[in-house]
C-alpha cells in the first residue's frame, strides 16, 4: 500500500512538472525570443519551481557542494537523471549544455535550449560530430556561460558503467579552458526512467578543477577516476552500494 501511494504521488509530480513548463515556457516565451536573458529567467524559474516542489511533494532534497563555477569554464558532469541538468543549471550563473540535436524540435525544449546557447551534437557521425560540435561552441563562446558536457554521452543508472567519450578532452583541448568535474547520486532518487521517485538527499558536487594544458589521455584518466570515485561516495552516503548490493530501503 506504501508503495502504491508513493508511486501514486511521485506520477503526479511528474505530471506536474510538464505542466509547469509548459506553462512557464508560454508566458515567458515573448520575452525569451527577444532576449537571452529571458531565457535564462524563464528556465532558472522552471528549475527552482521543480526542485521546491520535489522537496515537498516526493521527498527529495538538493543540495550543491564545492565551490560552484562562475567563470567561462567546462563542466564535465556525471549524469543520472533530468534532476542533475536541473540542479547544475540552477545553481551555475550561465550555463549552457551540450545536447543531443533530436531535442532540437522537441517543443519547449528546443526553442528555450537554442536561446540559451546550447550546443546540439549529431550522435550519428563521430568524428564530424567532434570537429562541428568544436566549431559551435567556440562560436557560443562569444556569449559569457559555463559549457556542461556529459563525459559518457547519456543518463547512466547509479551502478552501471559506461566509458567516457572523447569529445570531452577534445573540447577541453580545443577551448584551452578550465575544466571542472561534477559528481552526483541523484539517480537513487530520481531515475533516468520510470515513474518512482524516491526521498532523500539528491546531491551535485563540484570537484577540484583541471586546469588548461594537461594531455588529453591523462586529461580523460583524472576526469573519469575522480568523478566516478566520488559519485560512488556520494551514492554509498545516499544508502546505495554501487558495486551491486544496495542498502536503501
Amino acid at each position: 500500500m506504501k508503495h502504491a501511494v508513493r508511486w501514486l504521488v511521485s506520477l503526479v509530480f511528474v505530471i506536474q512538472i510538464y505542466v509547469a513548463m509548459l506553462v512557464l515556457g508560454l508566458v515567458f516565451a515573448p520575452y525569451a525570443l527577444v532576449s537571452r536573458n529571458g531565457a535564462l529567467m524563464a528556465c532558472k524559474t522552471y528549475c527552482r519551481w521543480v526542485l521546491w516542489t520535489a522537496r515537498w511533494m516526493v521527498g527529495i532534497r538538493t543540495e550543491i557542494r564545492g565551490a560552484v563555477p562562475v567563470d567561462e569554464v567546462m563542466i564535465a558532469a556525471k549524469h543520472q537523471s533530468f534532476l542533475d541538468i536541473l540542479m547544475i543549471f540552477n545553481a551555475a550563473p550561465r550555463a549552457k549544455f551540450i545536447m543531443k540535436r533530436e531535442l532540437l524540435w522537441t517543443p519547449i525544449i528546443g526553442m528555450y535550449a537554442k536561446r540559451l546557447g546550447c550546443v546540439p551534437v549529431n550522435r550519428g557521425k563521430r568524428g564530424a560530430a567532434i570537429a562541428k560540435m568544436v566549431q559551435d561552441v567556440a562560436a557560443e563562446f562569444q556569449e559569457p556561460g559555463q559549457l556542461v558536457i556529459y563525459s559518457q554521452g547519456t543518463r547512466v543508472a547509479p551502478g552501471a558503467h559506461k566509458p567516457y567519450k572523447i569529445g570531452t578532452a577534445v573540447l577541453y583541448e580545443g577551448l584551452n579552458q578550465t575544466c571542472v568535474p561534477a559528481a552526483t547520486n541523484v539517480g537513487v532518487f530520481w531515475p533516468r526512467k520510470g515513474i518512482m521517485r524516491k526521498p532523500g538527499l539528491a546531491v551535485v558536487e563540484f570537484l577540484d578543477p583541471i586546469q588548461p594544458g594537461v594531455r588529453k589521455k591523462l586529461f580523460m584518466e583524472d576526469l573519469e577516476t575522480r568523478v566516478e570515485a566520488k559519485s560512488n561516495e556520494l551514492m554509498r552516503e545516499a544508502g546505495f552500494d554501487p558495486d551491486g548490493i544496495s542498502q536503501q530501503s
